[in-house]
């Protein structure tokens, strides 16, 4: 087999690369109202679950599709997320700026932020996956997270380097604006779907059946 061939690395990475550019900016594009940023993650992850098995296919059409179904779900979910974070930034605010009795504002920080982080982190790509209610979507992400807690602590620690790495410098920044938040969807959905396979066979769980 060639390596420039269509069955080659080659291709295949430069088609994926393709796919992961343009999964990002239709992300981004279906984020900038905010509101809808939710329902936009949960139709990436739709494909970036389907990628960990090579079977995403098209990328436009589906992506629209789960857009449109997750609308309502996927947007209240994100808004949950999204106050819950900006409850966190106020009160690291709260905590720098505390002349006195400010480690309060620390410890409900550190608290609020692994509750934040178990009950979303596996959230989105279950309602990609599952048809469930927005609470117990949530309250699934914590129990799997728990339940797989030193890969899920070691996920982090590799969406951080990812981070690290998509903020490193001015060409990196370019980079990350092109496929940043993709491969770390996609980084997520790897961990993920194993976990999700290893559920569903001890206990009998289908997932969204597909068309």
């Amino acid at each position: 087999m060639s390596f420039f061939s269509v069955d080659g690395p080659l291709y295949k990475f430069m088609t994926r690369l393709q796919d992961m550019m343009k999964l990002n900016f239709m992300w981004l594009l279906c984020s900038l109202p905010i509101v809808t940023m939710g329902a936009a993650t949960t139709a990436a992850y739709t494909i970036t679950l389907k990628m960990t098995d090579d079977k995403e296919g098209y990328i436009a059409g589906p992506f629209w599709k789960e857009f449109k179904a997750n609308l309502k779900k996927g947007s209240i979910m994100g808004m949950i997320v999204l106050f819950a974070l900006y409850a966190l930034y106020l009160d690291i605010q709260l905590f720098q700026k505390a002349e006195s009795n400010n480690m309060m504002f620390l410890i409900v920080a550190i608290i609020g932020g692994f509750l934040l982080v178990m009950h979303s982190i596996y959230a989105f790509p279950l309602l990609a996956r599952y048809e469930n209610t927005v609470i117990n979507t949530m309250r699934n992400s914590y129990s799997i997270a728990a339940k797989f807690l030193g890969k899920t602590f070691f996920l982090i620690v590799v969406l951080l380097v990812e981070y690290v790495i998509f903020t490193f410098s001015y060409p990196t920044i370019f980079v990350g604006l092109l496929v940043g938040p993709a491969t770390m969807m996609l980084t997520i959905s790897g961990f993920a779907m194993s976990f999700f396979r290893q559920i569903e066979q001890e206990n009998g769980i289908e997932a969204k059946s597909e068309e």
